[in-house]
């Protein structure tokens, strides 16, 4: 009887445990395809789901010319909130085929890292939950891709 109570106790808190990841991870998939598809689609309400006000993004472009890096500064809640939005009165969405990815990195109990490719390159993200919620804190990006990337 104490074997079968152990085996039921121990099944019933790997089952919650389990559950508990999975929610977990839809809910950083959610944020990060959020903010991918609020930059593609120039969606403001994605974008402000995903992301939170304190936002810290910056990242390093490649000059084409040069073939050098050079870093493109702070992106911060509200420029990338204005910048979808540029997106969308200028209707210059993502192309179709246009890379769509997230691969979660890490999970936590109140953070989690994560790295998601678009067309603009590779974004490695840190997130915090909050009541529940899984949002975006810090961004660091590097693009444009190369195709040794796409791996």
């Amino acid at each position: 009887m104490r074997t079968t109570l152990f085996i039921l106790g121990f099944l019933l808190i790997s089952s919650l445990c389990f559950s508990q990841e999975s929610t977990d991870s839809e809910g950083i998939k959610k944020a990060c395809m959020n903010y991918l598809e609020g930059f593609y689609e120039g969606d403001t309400l994605k974008l402000k789901v995903a992301i939170k006000p304190a936002l810290f993004k910056f990242g390093y472009w490649k000059n084409k010319e040069t073939d050098t890096y050079a870093v493109q500064g702070n992106m911060t809640y509200q420029q990338a909130l204005d910048y979808a939005k540029g997106v969308a009165e200028k209707k210059n969405f993502a192309k179709k085929e246009a890379p769509k990815k997230v691969d979660i990195l890490d999970i936590s109990n109140h953070i989690a890292a994560a790295k998601i490719t678009a067309w603009w390159g590779v974004d490695y993200v840190l997130l915090s939950k909050t009541d529940g919620i899984w949002m975006i804190e810090q961004v660091i990006w590097e693009g444009p891709l190369e195709k040794t990337h796409l791996n």
